[in-house]
């Protein structure tokens, strides 16, 4: 063989073998890409995750305050319950 029939098939080798380097970088690049969104949504959702905590943790602190207030609430009414009954026994001495 002279040296210009093997140059081709050289040639065409080096060509089938960047081929299919550039193949197998173009599976690695999409399957990075693919890992990349995963972990962006991945992300995403981490982050929803955490404002929803926020407004829960929100609603809570909402709640106890309420509950804080309705306990001053009917701290007050029992002790207007108890004074009222004592004004009631009063009245009724009163007008005997």
């Amino acid at each position: 063989m002279s040296s210009a029939e093997t140059q081709p098939r050289f040639g065409q080798s080096v060509k089938g073998l960047l081929s299919d380097k550039v193949g197998t970088c173009s599976g690695d690049v999409i399957a990075l890409t693919r890992q990349v969104l995963k972990g962006s949504r991945s992300q995403e959702l981490l982050g929803q995750a955490a404002r929803n905590m926020v407004i829960q943790e929100d609603a809570i602190l909402h709640s106890e305050d309420s509950l804080r207030k309705m306990s001053i609430i009917t701290t007050h009414l029992q002790y207007h319950v108890e004074h009222s009954k004592n004004l009631q026994d009063q009245l009724r001495h009163l007008l005997k």
